[in-house]
């Protein structure tokens, strides 16, 4: 009861003065002052290993001390902070960077555009071009998808809370099943049924929009076999194909771009949280040529699209993909994390759980109401930050920073099996 008072006096500020849409400070009260690596501390001085990562948004760790630095001098220089999509040093160095380190090497040929420094703005960027492109106005999204909280990417998410939240009827869109949401159905198969039949009620797209695997919608990995299909379907039917890859992006499945292990090129790729380097606001969409001509100077546009001290931390952190060193210790550290996810499922039968996800970006599915919420509550008690996702909060997810190592990695899955046994035990 004392713990209780105290967390609620600490709260009162946000309680009091902030809009009831807070989220995150309501399942972790407590006051976050210093952060760094995998671990963040409270006023209180307790410590937390970190296995949410800003929900995806600081693959590189809290303060790498080499993006610090930079950004650092950078402003202790007078260098230009705001400048919208003037030219300057920092958006010219990333722009070639990005090109050695992840096009070039990958045989990929896009345009970068800088739209809104959000993962929905470049979601909307990128629908918006694609509309202009073919002129067509729908677009097909996926069951469980999640694509951002602006009317454009809402109307392609599939969690009904979040959609009744833009307040008008969500149009020109349609919602297909994604990988295995039937089982043992084929999900291809049954899209381009609808796309065949002239009675189907389901008109020509302008593109199909998906993430290879789903993190709000519950970590729902996609095959490699599926979405080569989905690549096949596009180019059959003239379909532009976007990759949502704001969240599964940027290393965290164990590659730079999460669909590299299928062989897709997609035409338009969306980039965000991590493409920042250690936490700035930062995105970009990704085009082919063929496609982004079809924009006007200034069609589309935001304030903060010029983020210099964000480019100046993406370019350092384009050097962790120099050669395939990171990549493999990301690849290891994740075959480390899925062994540890099936002992505990083997370990506890009552979670009723599944495995999901690949690379860095793993969950329990439990199968019992309310038990991932439960654990996740405990775990945050004992020193873990680690949050649920999927359309019933049912799916316990694993996204630490890539940065983390073996030790790491134990004491947080330590802490999570402590909290098993507890909630367990009640």
């Amino acid at each position: 009861m004392a713990t209780a008072e105290l967390t609620d006096a600490k709260m009162k500020t946000f309680e009091e003065l902030e809009s009831a849409v807070r989220s995150y400070s309501r399942g972790w009260p407590t006051i976050f002052q210093k952060a760094k690596g995998y671990k963040m501390w409270d006023t209180d001085g307790i410590e937390y290993i970190d296995f949410f990562a800003g929900a995806g948004t600081l693959n590189y760790g809290h303060n790498d001390q080499t993006m610090q630095e930079k950004v650092i001098e950078y402003i202790r220089n007078d260098g230009i902070i705001h400048s919208l999509d003037m030219g300057t040093n920092p958006r010219k160095e990333f722009l070639e960077r990005f090109k050695e380190v992840i096009l070039t090497p990958r045989e990929l040929d896009y345009k970068v555009m800088f739209p809104g420094p959000t993962g929905t703005n470049t979601v909307e960027s990128a629908l918006k071009i694609a509309r202009k492109v073919t002129g067509r106005d729908s677009v097909i999204s996926f069951t469980n998808a999640f694509h951002g909280m602006t009317i454009g990417s809402l109307s392609v998410t599939g969690n009904s809370f979040k959609r009744h939240g833009a307040g008008v009827p969500l149009h020109h869109s349609v919602s297909m099943p994604f990988d295995d949401y039937v089982e043992d159905q084929d999900t291809i198969a049954y899209l381009e049924r609808f796309l065949e039949d002239s009675g189907s009620g389901v008109a020509l797209p302008a593109a199909i929009i998906l993430e290879t695997v789903q993190g709000e919608g519950g970590i729902n990995a996609a095959r490699m076999e599926w979405l080569k299909k989905i690549e096949t379907l596009c180019k059959r039917w003239d379909i532009l194909l976007i990759i949502d890859d704001v969240q599964a992006g940027n290393g965290r499945t164990g590659t730079f771009f999460s669909f590299e292990p299928a062989g897709i090129n997609p035409d338009i790729v969306c980039l965000s949280k991590s493409i920042g380097g250690f936490g700035l606001p930062m995105a970009i969409t990704l085009i082919k040529p063929e496609y982004d001509k079809h924009w006007g100077p200034g069609e589309h546009n935001g304030t903060f699209r010029g983020n210099n001290l964000a480019f100046i931390a993406a370019t350092e952190a384009l050097s962790n993909w120099e050669t395939d060193d990171f990549a493999l210790a990301v690849q290891e550290k994740a075959a480390f994390l899925s062994k540890n996810v099936e002992m505990i499922i083997d370990k506890y039968p009552e979670l009723k759980g599944t495995p999901r996800g690949r690379g860095l970006m793993q969950g329990i599915a439990i199968d019992v109401d309310g038990l991932a919420d439960d654990i996740c509550a405990e775990a945050f008690n004992r020193g873990l930050i680690v949050e649920t996702s999927g359309p019933n909060d049912e799916v316990i997810k694993f996204l630490p920073p890539l940065i983390i190592d073996i030790e790491g990695l134990e004491k947080g899955l330590g802490i999570l099996e402590d909290s098993i046994k507890h909630v367990l035990a009640k």
